[in-house]
C-alpha cells in the first residue's frame, strides 16, 4: 500500500457510498460560517504517497481560492482492486474563528482504475462549478477523451516531462477537439519575463528596433528549457516570424533556430540551459545598436530589465514569477482567462520542439 500509515491530515475515512452524507455532517457539526466553493479543484497523481502532501498543498491554495478539492491518488501496482476514501475542510480563520471553509474529499484507487475515475471519483464534482483539474507527472493512458471531456481547464508541468513532444501530443487533440483550457506551470513561468519584456517595447527607440532584432538568447535552468521554447515562440508569433527551413547546427548550443522576419532578415535564436540558472535566468535581445536584457539570479524574487542604445542605458526592476509549482498554481488560478496566447504560441512551440528533440 503507497497509503501513508498516518492518513489523518487526509481527515476521516468514510465509506464511498456515505461521503455526500458524512460532508454534510461535518458541516453541520463545524462552527465555519460559510462553506465556500468557486470550482470544483481535482489534483491527480499517479503516485498516491503523495496524497498527503497534496492535501497540504491545497491548504494553501484554499487561501486565496475556494473550492471543493477531489484528491485523487492511483496505485496501479497494487495487486487488488481497492478504493477508500477521507474528508475534510480546509478553513481560513478571521480574529481567531473559522470564517471560509473548503472542503476536500482524497481518493485512494489501488489495481486497474479502468471506468472508476470518472463513474465513481467524478459522481462527487459540484455539478455547477467549473473543474480546474491538475494532473501531476507523466500523462498516462488515463489521460483520455472521457476524462478531458470533463475538465474546462488543464493544469500541467512539462517540466516534469521525460518526452516532452510525446506528451503534448496527447494534450493537441483535447485543445483542438474540446477547446480545453490548457494551463502549463511552464509557461506561467514565463509570465513576468514576457510583462518585462512588453514594457521595454513601449519606448519609442524600442519599438523602432523590432524589425531589426538579429538575435534572441534565453538562458534557464534544465526544467526551465521548455519554458525557454515557449518564450522564443512567443517572440515568433508576436513579431510574426518565419522559421527559417535550415536548422543551426551547434555542437554547444541544442536549440539553436534561424527565423526570418516578414519582410526580411534573419534571426538567430537559441535557448541555452545552466545548472546555476533561475528558471528563466536571461533574455537577451539584440537589435541593430540596441541590447535588451532581462535577468534574474537563481533564488531572487526580481527581474532586472535593462536597455542600451543611442546613447541611453534606462534600467527598472520587476517582479519575477513564483518559483515553486504551489506558488505557480496559485498564480496561474487568479489570473484566469482563456488562455488564447498560449493557443496562439502552441503550434509554433511545437514545431521547435521537434525540431530540436
Amino acid at each position: 500500500m503507497t497509503v501513508p500509515n498516518d492518513c489523518s491530515q487526509l481527515g476521516r475515512e468514510v465509506e464511498i457510498a456515505q461521503i455526500e452524507v458524512e460532508l454534510k455532517r461535518l458541516w453541520e457539526a463545524d462552527e465555519a460560517r460559510t462553506n465556500a466553493s468557486l470550482m470544483n479543484f481535482a489534483v491527480y497523481s499517479e503516485d498516491a504517497s503523495a496524497l498527503a502532501q497534496n492535501s497540504d498543498t491545497v491548504r494553501w491554495i484554499t487561501r486565496e481560492h475556494a473550492c471543493r478539492a477531489i484528491l485523487i491518488g492511483v496505485d496501479r501496482a497494487e495487486p487488488k482492486v481497492s478504493m477508500r476514501a477521507w474528508i475534510t475542510a480546509h478553513c481560513n480563520l478571521m480574529n481567531g474563528n473559522k470564517s471560509v471553509c473548503s472542503e476536500q474529499i482524497a481518493f485512494h484507487l489501488g489495481g486497474r482504475v479502468s471506468g472508476r475515475l470518472s463513474n465513481t471519483v467524478f459522481a462527487h464534482l459540484n455539478s455547477d462549478l467549473p473543474l480546474i483539474f491538475w494532473w501531476q507527472g507523466e500523462l498516462t493512458d488515463r489521460f483520455n477523451g472521457r476524462l478531458y471531456s470533463l475538465i474546462e481547464r488543464l493544469v500541467i508541468d512539462s517540466s516534469e516531462w521525460s518526452d516532452p513532444v510525446d506528451q503534448f501530443s496527447r494534450v493537441a487533440p483535447a485543445i483542438q477537439q474540446h477547446n480545453m483550457v490548457v494551463q502549463d506551470l511552464s509557461w506561467t513561468r514565463t509570465y513576468h519575463a514576457r510583462l518585462a519584456i512588453a514594457s521595454l517595447f513601449d519606448d519609442p527607440i524600442s519599438q523602432a528596433a523590432i524589425p531589426s532584432i538579429q538575435k534572441v538568447r534565453v538562458s534557464t535552468s534544465p526544467e526551465g528549457r521548455i519554458a525557454g521554447l515557449q518564450l522564443l515562440a512567443w517572440f515568433a508569433a508576436q513579431c510574426e516570424w518565419r522559421k527559417a527551413s535550415e536548422l543551426i547546427i551547434s555542437e554547444t548550443v541544442a536549440d539553436s533556430f534561424h527565423f526570418e522576419h516578414k519582410h526580411g532578415g534573419t534571426i538567430e535564436a537559441s535557448v541555452v540551459t545552466d545548472n546555476n540558472s533561475a528558471a528563466i535566468g536571461l533574455i537577451e535581445i539584440e537589435a541593430g545598436d540596441v541590447k535588451f536584457t532581462v535577468s534574474r539570479s537563481k533564488g531572487s524574487s526580481v527581474l532586472h530589465v535593462k536597455m542600451e542604445g543611442q546613447g541611453h542605458i534606462t534600467e527598472q526592476s520587476a517582479p519575477a514569477d513564483s518559483e515553486g509549482v504551489v506558488g505557480l498554481v496559485r498564480d496561474q488560478l487568479s489570473r484566469g482567462g482563456k488562455n488564447s496566447l498560449f493557443r496562439k504560441i502552441f503550434p509554433v512551440f511545437i514545431e521547435l520542439m521537434k525540431s530540436s528533440s
